[in-house]
């Protein structure tokens, strides 16, 4: 299974529902809370191509998007192939 990694904030609904879809597949994930490591949002929007809003997921090397994003693939059925790769 590839490494997922999500930028989060505690207070972020979208952050809980992405987190959430990922545990309810039984994906590890490292979380990276930005609100309590902010010298690290920085490193978020250069690996996001300049997203600045949480969450931001990577699967692997691949840069997945926000929440929204998760849950597209999710419905069409490309996220655990991406998952699996």
């Amino acid at each position: 299974m590839q490494p997922v990694e999500i930028y989060t904030s505690p207070l972020c609904g979208f952050c809980h529902a992405a987190k959430r879809l990922l545990k309810q597949k039984g994906v590890n994930f490292s979380e990276i809370n930005v609100f309590l490591h902010p010298s690290r949002k920085p490193e978020m929007i250069q690996r996001a191509g300049g997203g600045r809003t949480v969450p931001q997921i990577f699967i692997g090397e691949t840069h997945v998007g926000g929440c929204d994003e998760l849950y597209a693939l999710e419905s069409a059925g490309k996220l655990d192939p991406l998952l699996a790769a």
